[in-house]
């Protein structure tokens, strides 16, 4: 089972997504308050496990609707991934992958991640 961090940052709040082995899998952006970082938890739990798939580093991907993951290459060449929900808004992205298969298998660990995962609130603040 995985979990989600809440933690506490200077402008707000932000979550984790931590698979069973403590590897952080996806984050979240900075929320104003936490009930809304519980919101944006929310979305990830409902929409990960039924996300389309949309391959943005192909000569011509194929759009789907949302809610939907994102592949694609950053700046410096690296995949990442972003999960959208069904409003069209980001609600997790990943940490950079040196190859599309890792980064698919991260995709992967959040579907399953993500679904009954726990809740905490880091202690460190």
């Amino acid at each position: 089972m995985g979990k989600f961090v809440i933690r506490q940052v200077a402008t707000g709040f932000t979550f984790r997504l931590k698979a069973r082995n403590g590897e952080v899998i996806a984050t979240s952006e900075v929320y104003t308050g936490e009930a809304a970082c519980r919101k944006g938890i929310a979305s990830v739990e409902k929409n990960a496990s039924v996300a389309n798939l949309v391959d943005l580093t192909v000569a011509e991907p194929v759009s789907a609707s949302n809610p939907k993951f994102e592949v694609y290459l950053d700046k410096i060449g690296a995949f990442r991934f972003r999960l959208k929900a069904k409003n069209g808004e980001t609600i997790a992205v990943s940490e950079g992958y040196t190859s599309k298969q890792a980064c698919m298998n991260g995709i992967a660990s959040v579907r399953k991640n993500s679904v009954d995962a726990t809740i905490v609130v880091d202690p460190i603040q």
